[in-house]
């Protein structure tokens, strides 16, 4: 069983707090998309009334951690958090070290603290222990709040257990709540699309999800290497696909039409990933057709993963699904049954 932040006294504690904060940027820097920001809101807010004292900890890309540029620290994120929350949002100029351990010894509570990209310190995707050790001298409490980087067993997710006494937050009590609605005793009929490319990232999961639902709708891009890489589902008669135009930008109606069918049967939806070149104009009309018969059914629907949340933020409509994962990679990977590192370690420590 997990630990959850409910469950524990920070009252003048100081709490750390791993968040996802990787947000798009624009050209010259600027947030493009807050969405993992906003989700994050709910669990600092928990803790500012309850007076504790906040640390948040995240990265923000490039995941090639030789990159350490001006353009991907937090400066901007710090300024948006102060925006939503209406209060004063320290930053700190690092994420280890005595000068940003000192800043979080001083912090009053209900004060909060975001600390540097934590991918500005190699050791933090190497899953480096003494790079851990140094993290947890800046908290009393270890909460993980980024369920979309669990599926990596990096020094912030998995490694710093080992030094602190730690629970999940309410964001991520939330992800897992209802990703295990798909996963257990969903309301039938079931339908799952699985968008995109790379068939390789998303073969488990269809697999999985194949034995649990009544249909399986996936990309051309999706079908097209599956075939070409003879890639096998145990359930493949439950597996809708493009009958022609595999490599089309965009779905036809007559497969539109096919697709909003099975989906207007469901009682419950799994969405993850786009069905065409969504970012051009010209070729967004079967995705927005297919998240438009999601919405019209208004049953159960949860959607992820980072193309589609763009296109549906875009649009004006993420507010019309059940429930929009922050997990693009860690909420396939829960799907397909793998053991994710971040989660593994709450459960053994």
């Amino acid at each position: 069983m997990f630990k959850i932040l409910k469950n524990f006294n920070v009252v003048g504690k100081r709490v750390l707090v791993r968040c996802d904060f990787n947000v798009p940027l624009t050209i010259t820097g600027e947030i493009a998309d807050d969405f993992r920001i906003a989700q994050s809101l709910p669990t600092i807010k928990y803790l500012i009334d309850a007076k504790a004292k906040i640390i948040l900890m995240s990265h923000l890309d490039p995941e090639n951690t030789k990159i350490v540029s001006l353009k991907f620290n937090l400066n901007k994120v710090a300024e948006r958090l102060s925006e939503y929350l209406k209060m004063p949002v320290a930053k700190a100029d690092d994420c280890i070290g005595p000068e940003v351990e000192s800043k979080s010894n001083l912090l009053q509570a209900g004060d909060i603290l975001l600390l540097e990209n934590l991918r500005f310190h190699k050791e933090e995707t190497e899953g480096d222990l003494e790079f851990a050790r140094k993290l947890s001298y800046l908290g009393d409490i270890y909460v993980n709040d980024a369920f979309s980087v669990c599926h990596r067993n990096h020094a912030s997710i998995s490694g710093i257990l080992q030094y602190m006494t730690s629970c999940m937050g309410l964001l991520m009590e939330k992800e897992i709540e209802n990703l295990n609605k798909i996963l257990f005793n969903p309301q039938k009929p079931m339908i799952a699309l699985i968008g995109g490319k790379k068939v390789e990232t998303k073969a488990a999961v269809i697999e999985k999800i194949s034995g649990i639902a009544d249909f399986v709708i996936i990309s051309g891009l999706i079908k097209k290497e599956a075939i070409e890489k003879n890639i096998q589902f145990s359930h493949s008669e439950k597996i809708i696909g493009p009958a022609d135009n595999l490599a089309s930008l965009d779905i036809d109606e007559k497969t539109v039409e096919m697709f909003c069918k099975k989906i207007r049967q469901a009682k419950t939806i799994l969405w993850n990933g786009p069905f065409g070149r969504f970012e051009d104009k010209n070729y967004e009309k079967g995705t927005l057709a297919l998240a438009e018969a999601i919405i019209e059914t208004d049953v159960f629907s949860v959607v992820g993963g980072g193309e589609t949340i763009e296109f549906l933020n875009k649009k004006g409509i993420i507010k019309k699904f059940s429930w929009v994962s922050t997990g693009g990679g860690a909420m396939l990977s829960y799907l397909a049954g793998e053991k994710l590192p971040g989660l593994q370690a709450l459960e053994n420590f």
